[in-house]
């Protein structure tokens, strides 16, 4: 399994959609199924009729995941959208951000 480009906590930026130019922070990774959730970004609405665990019922609002293709890491000098790869530094294999060539962690 190669390395995640994408890891929890991330900025991400959202390249195409109906939320493009949008950033958050990623919430969750689900790599087997290749989605994503990011903070504030493709927010669903529910209409929840009243039940005895929420007697108020109401409008629920929640993230829902999107496509991890849709996003893009935020690069760390200009918060851009920007393209990962992996380096080796001091023995270690950092994410490193295409357009500045800063490392993400590390």
């Amino acid at each position: 399994m190669s390395a995640a480009k994408i890891k929890k906590g991330d900025n991400v930026v959202v390249r195409s959609g109906k939320d493009k130019g949008r950033s958050g922070t990623v919430l969750q990774v689900m790599p087997k199924e290749g989605k994503i959730v990011v903070q504030g970004v493709n927010v669903a609405t529910r209409h929840r009729k009243p039940s005895q665990v929420n007697p108020q019922g109401g409008i629920e609002r929640r993230e829902a995941p999107m496509a991890i293709s849709k996003v893009g890491l935020a690069d760390p000098k200009t918060g851009k959208a920007t393209r990962v790869r992996f380096e080796d530094k001091d023995g270690k294999k950092v994410r490193v951000a295409v357009k500045s060539g800063e490392t993400i962690d590390g």
